[in-house]
């Protein structure tokens, strides 16, 4: 029996995983599946003063307060009007839950290890942590995203206080 076939059968695959593939600016970019709670539709956001340009406030979701950032605006895009298919990917990370503006979500997709090629090196001025790999589809190219270092460790640590700060419930 193949692999393929063995996998299709059992439904395990190996050597790979699935990615959440969404746009910005027409360009493709991927969460690994398993670091995304849901997709939501682009709503009502509560702003929050004082936190930097690309962090648009927070949502609440069934009683969650989760801090929402425009990912176009974080990585240094052009960022404009939000149209119908924008939507919002929650994610989990390492500091907790995040909300994640994107153009629109693509598909879900599972890629093997021999289609990922490491991050590209710029050298050390410029900042490619949060890049996991690329991931090669057909003829194109989609960056995999590593979403616990989207943030620096400093914006996370910023957005979480100032969360938490301005949302208390029940404080005096």
């Amino acid at each position: 029996m193949t692999q393929a076939l063995a996998e299709r059968e059992t439904g395990i695959r190996s050597g790979g995983q699935e990615y959440v593939t969404f746009s910005l600016n027409d360009e493709e970019y991927a969460f690994d599946a398993l670091n995304v709670r849901e997709i939501i539709e682009f709503g009502n956001v509560t702003k929050v003063p004082h936190l930097p340009d690309f962090f648009k406030g927070v949502i609440n979701l069934r009683g969650t307060i989760i801090p929402v950032v425009d990912l176009k605006q974080k990585f240094g895009m052009e960022s404009g009007n939000y149209q119908k298919h924008t939507c919002v990917i929650v994610t989990e990370f390492s500091k907790g839950v995040m909300g994640v503006i994107v153009d629109a979500v693509s598909d879900v997709m599972y890629l093997s290890d021999e289609s990922i090629s490491a991050a590209p090196s710029f050298g050390t001025k410029i900042r490619t942590d949060y890049i996991k790999g690329m991931g090669k589809i057909g003829d194109g190219l989609v960056l995999i995203l590593d979403v616990d270092k989207v943030l620096t460790e400093e914006e996370a640590l910023i957005i979480s206080e100032q969360v938490s700060s301005q949302f208390m419930i029940g404080s005096s």
